[in-house]
């Protein structure tokens, strides 16, 4: 690409599957950048020769162990007004692979940044998970580490939206162990490995049911999705109904709190408020019944 005054940094999606996810979009990107940064030189040059593409850009290596060090390097390409790509093994840059520190960086110099859209892991394992996914989160590579990680999941306990998450093959056992102990032995969960191959991996059932599964058949890089925390109807009532009273006795009348509340919560309206009339009536009667 034919050096201007103005750098650009582009964040170029490759494909999560077989050459023929690559865009016409990402060969261009590709062939015309002046330096590409690779999270795998080597598997880099491979994806080129798949997607049958030649290159002049200078390719250098870009990753975890190094993104520090080089990311002051390629800021320099960039304000000397070259084109810098970020490319990793498979999918988006920056999302829990190299490529944020260059961006933020990128950002703060005023430089513009952009990307060539490409498959994600994220989103094609959520969409075919089956689970809930009109609200999600994506929480990336829990710690590495027993304790930390368990601590994370705990929080996630009572998380309501679908959970996307990523994990190694030699930690995949150890990780589903102890999601099924803190979120739930029989709460549902997706895996998905090598997604769009042909010899993908779809494997349903309970964090336990997986555990067992992974134990055995556990290799490559995995998507895990896992079903949000759900209340019953009987615990939604009950929780919503400390919600009103607590507005209540912060000054609002019954109808508003019980309409505000019943809007955040999705319990039924009519529900909650007879609820509150009841226990009113029941508080009532137990002070009338404690009178001298």
């Amino acid at each position: 690409m034919t050096t201007s005054d103005e750098g650009l940094l582009i964040l170029a999606g490759t494909p999560i599957g077989g050459s023929k996810q690559a865009s016409d979009q990402l060969r261009e990107t590709l062939r015309d950048a002046d330096v590409i940064a690779a999270e795998d030189t080597r598997l880099f040059r491979t994806l080129l020769a798949r997607i049958d593409v030649t290159t002049r850009a200078h390719i250098v290596s870009y990753f975890e162990g190094n993104e520090s060090e080089r990311t002051p390097g390629l800021l320099d390409d960039l304000e000397a007004g070259k084109t810098v790509v970020v490319a990793t093994d498979a999918g988006m840059p920056s999302i829990s692979d190299p490529g944020f520190r260059l961006v933020n960086a990128a950002i703060k110099a005023g430089i513009r940044v952009t990307a060539v859209p490409g498959p994600s892991a994220v989103t094609t394992a959520l969409a075919v998970s089956g689970l809930p996914s009109d609200r999600f989160c994506f929480e990336g590579f829990l710690p590495r580490s027993g304790g930390p990680r368990r601590h994370r999941l705990a929080e996630l306990a009572t998380e309501p939206r679908t959970m996307v998450l990523f994990e190694a093959p030699h930690r995949l056992a150890d990780f589903l162990s102890d999601a099924a102990e803190a979120l739930g032995h029989e709460r549902a969960a997706v895996l998905c490995r090598e997604l769009t191959k042909p010899w993908e991996d779809v494997v349903r059932g309970t964090l336990d049911e997986l555990h067992a599964w992974a134990v055995e058949h556990a290799r490559g890089e995995t998507t895990i999705v896992i079903a949000g925390h759900t209340v019953s109807a009987e615990q939604g009532l009950a929780q919503a109904l400390v919600q009103v009273n607590a507005r209540v006795a912060a000054g609002e009348r019954l109808s508003g709190a019980v309409a505000e509340v019943a809007d955040q919560t999705g319990v039924r309206r009519k529900l909650l408020y007879q609820a509150a009339l009841d226990e009113k009536a029941h508080n009532a009667t137990g002070r009338a019944d404690q009178r001298p």
